[in-house]
Order: structure tokens, then sequence, then C-alpha cells
């Protein structure tokens, strides 16, 4: 295969108006071509057939008498063979006869005039039995090789008198000659007529294609950073409009593809410094205490140790970060969940104890429906009520703080609330409280060793779930954070 591929830089591709052109005279042409066999056909027979009946006419229109003493019969008088030959020696007929023979109720043939063909013994019997039609004849060659039209009628001289068929024979080369002539002018005219129709077929052709050289032209215009251009799809014909639509339709995909891309390769970018970012602050402290240890403060044992307990904290806080971007990683790859059939409000109060302990002087408040049944992987959604947990933690006062966490069910979801009392996310900012690496307060947040992922974990775990995370705030008056959850119908066997 891949050596007919320089054929193809070989050979150029036609152009579309010359195949409509070519193929459209074509079809033309090959109309008139049949057209033209037919007519020379239907012409023919028509031709000869009327040449039949002129003949078969004349023939029965002759007065008995005279076929009597053409053909010598016992009523013949010498009267009427003199008149006979003023006349010609035999009938008169308006044609040019080329041949005249007489067939007896024997079979028996007698040639009258010129060199007649004869035909088969049964033609002649048929043409006893049954006499043939008005227009009926036959073709055949007579010795010279010329071909004669026939004409066979049945007749009877007189009622003493023989009785047998007539055969008159006339060339059909004259025939022929006005066949050739109307075929001549069929030609001429179809010539004539496939000109004429090229004439006016080219800007009738050049017209109609106007639409599609517009559409090349803007299809050339456009690439990779114009995807905003269109083709004008209200045209007059159906195919073209057709397909203005379907290539604006495909331009509308690449340039949704395009900015998804774009904002993927954005937030790529942006989640690559953000991660540099994290990673370096930390990196930084434990390289400055390693400076300090190194310039002798490893001899003095109260320094040594609280440069160790700073670059611990700061080697877990890695360690954290590097954990959550994995899991980040690990979602954005859909990974597999171990789910199964199981109650959240079980969930929440096996993880009370770890609740209470982190929300240390924190008021804690549990509203639990038994009625939350849903389909899920414990350890993820554990996970998502986790990081809400510590988030309204992080942001609510120490003593006075009130954080409480509702389970209900609303319909075909279960509804799970963390709300806290704190001072509240402005308006502005609830949009981008699930972005990575986003914190409301950055020294805060770093204090308490986040880094801005826990949000977002939970939304691609929720997502994974086939749920939805929300968060509803007024500024001084705390923050609401709303997952809901498909609901199963029914307790599970635990």
């Amino acid at each position: 295969m891949k050596a007919l591929h320089p054929l193809r830089h070989v050979i150029a591709p036609r152009s579309l108006r010359l195949q409509l052109l070519s193929r459209s005279l074509l079809i033309l042409s090959a109309m008139l071509l049949l057209i033209g066999v037919s007519q020379f056909v239907l012409m023919s027979h028509f031709l000869y057939q009327a040449t039949a009946s002129k003949i078969r006419a004349e023939v029965e229109a002759t007065q008995p008498h005279l076929w009597e003493s053409f053909l010598g019969g016992p009523h013949s008088t010498p009267s009427d063979k003199d008149e006979d030959k003023e006349t010609g020696g035999g009938p008169f007929f308006s044609l040019n006869v080329a041949s005249i023979a007489f067939i007896n109720s024997n079979s028996g043939f007698r040639t009258l005039d010129g060199s007649p063909p004869v035909l088969s013994k049964k033609e002649y019997l048929d043409a006893f039995a049954k006499p043939p039609t008005m227009s009926a004849y036959d073709m055949a060659r007579d010795a010279s090789g010329r071909i004669q039209l026939l004409v066979i009628v049945p007749i009877r001289a007189s009622e003493d008198g023989p009785r047998g068929l007539i055969q008159v024979g006339t060339y059909v080369r004259p025939t022929e000659h006005v066949l050739y002539e109307l075929l001549i002018v069929f030609v001429a005219l179809a010539v004539s007529s496939l000109l004429i129709g090229l004439l006016l077929f080219l800007p009738i052709l050049r017209r109609t294609l106007v639409p599609l050289s517009n559409m090349i032209d803007t299809v050339q215009r456009i690439n990779a950073g114009n995807l905003e251009e269109r083709v004008e799809d209200n045209h007059e014909q159906l195919e073209i409009e057709q397909l203005s639509t379907a290539f604006n339709a495909m331009l509308d995909r690449l340039e949704t593809s395009f900015d998804t891309e774009r904002e993927a390769n954005d937030r790529m970018r942006r989640f690559v410094a953000d991660a540099s970012h994290e990673l370096r602050t930390p990196i930084t402290s434990i390289h400055g205490f390693l400076e300090v240890l190194l310039r002798g403060a490893a001899a003095r044992p109260d320094q040594l140790q609280r440069a160790l307990k700073s670059m611990y904290g700061e080697a877990e806080r890695v360690t954290k970060l590097v954990q959550d971007l994995l899991l980040l990683a690990q979602l954005d790859r859909e990974p597999r969940l171990v789910q199964k059939d199981g109650s959240i409000t079980n969930v929440i109060h096996e993880m009370e104890p770890q609740l209470r302990l982190l929300a240390g002087d924190r008021h804690v408040e549990l509203n639990l429906s038994p009625e939350a049944y849903v389909h899920f992987d414990s350890d993820r959604i554990k996970q998502v009520i986790l990081n809400l947990f510590h988030n309204a933690v992080q942001h609510t006062d120490p003593e006075k703080g009130v954080v409480r966490i509702e389970v209900s069910r609303e319909n075909k979801w279960v509804r799970i609330a963390v709300v806290d009392n704190g001072p509240g996310i402005p308006e502005d900012k609830l949009a981008k409280v699930f972005e990575r690496f986003y914190r409301l307060d950055s020294a805060r947040a770093r204090s308490a060793g986040g880094a801005g992922l826990g949000l977002a974990i939970s939304e691609s775990i929720v997502d994974r779930h086939g749920g939805t995370i929300t968060c509803e705030s007024e500024l001084g008056h705390g923050a609401t954070f709303i997952v809901h959850l498909p609901a199963i119908d029914g307790a599970p066997n635990e």
C-alpha cells in the first residue's frame, strides 16, 4: 500500500465543476443517443409499414380482369394483352416496384417481373391460411444481393380464374436514404443541443457553486487561532446548507475542545506553580534550619531541639502535601472505588470521638437522620467529612466556635451539611473555594498546615460518587458546606 502513496501527489484531483459538467454532458449525450436510436428504429419500421400498406392497397385496387390478362388466364383477350403492353406489361404501381411474382395454391412460384426473392414454403402456406395484415411485410435479398421489401397479397383474378398470392417487392434503398437523411438531421440537432447546453450550463454551474467557493474561502481563513469564524448557512441549496451546518457544528466542537484544553493547561500551570510554591516553603525552612545547625547550633541542646522539631513539622507538612497531590492525581484518573450500601449516620457516629478531639474546646453538634442510606466508599466519604470538619475548625474561634453536622433525607438524595459560626466567606470568593491551593487566609492556613487541597479533594471524591458539593455563606454569619449523595431505599444488610 505504501507504494501507492506517491501517486496521490502525481494525479491531481479533478475540479468539481469539471466533473459535474462532464458527467452532465455524458448523461445528456447518452439520452440523445438513446432517443436517436429509438427514433431511427421506430421511423424505419413506420416507413416500411407505410410502404407495405401502399403496395397492398394498390394490389387490392387493381381490377381482377387486369390480373387475369397479366397472368394469362382463360378469359384474357388480345386487346387486354395489347393494353398490358402499353402500360408496361402489368398492373400500374405508383411506387418503383422491383419484382412481381405469383404463387398458386400448390406453392408453384412464377416470376412475373424483375428478380423476386423466394421465401420459405411455410411462409406462403401461412399467407394462404391467414391473410397478412395491411402493414405486414418481409425483408429478403434477391439474386443480386440487394434487399427488397416484400408484400404478399391473396388475389383471385375471376371466379373461374387462377387463385393465388401476389408477391410485390420494392428496393429498401430509397427508404434507407430517407432514414439516413433524418439521422443526419438528428445528429446535427443533437450536436447543436450539446454545444448550446455547454454554453448555457457553464454560467449556471458557476453560479450554483458560488456558495461552495465562498465556503472554501472561509475554511482557508480558519486556523487554530481563528475558530470564531463561521460559514454562512443560509443558502438556497439544501445540500450546501446541510454541509455548512455540519461544518459550523464541527467548529463549535473544536472551539469547545480548544477552550477546554486551554483551560486545562492554564489550570495545570497554576497547579504546578502552586505545588512548587507549597513545596518550596517547607524545603526552604528545612534548608535554613540545617544551615543554622551546621554553623554550630547543633552543639547547643536547646537550639538543636527546636530546630529538629521545626524540621520535623515541615517534613510532616511536605509529606501531607505530597500525599494530597498523589490522591488528587489518583482521583483525576478515575480510580476504582470500593463501594457498598451503608448508612452515613453510622459512619459519622464512628468518627465522633475523632471529630470531638479535633474540635478541642469548640462546641460540636450532631443532627443525624437514621434514614441516610447510600452506596458509597466508606473511607473516601470519611475523608470528605473530615476535610469539611477540619476546615470548619480552622475558621472558628477555639473557645466560642460551634460546628454542626446535619444528615437528612431529601427525596432521592442524602444531604450532609457541615455548618460553622466562623467569619463566613465573601460572596465573590464562594466560586473559588473548591479550587486547588486556594485559601481565604493564606497565613492562617499555612500556620495550621493546610495547603488548600482539602476542599478540592472532597469535591473530586463526591463527583466520583455521582453527588454534588456546594457552599453557602454570608459574611459574618459562618459558612455551610452541603454534600448531596444519591440515596438508596431501605436499610442495607450490614
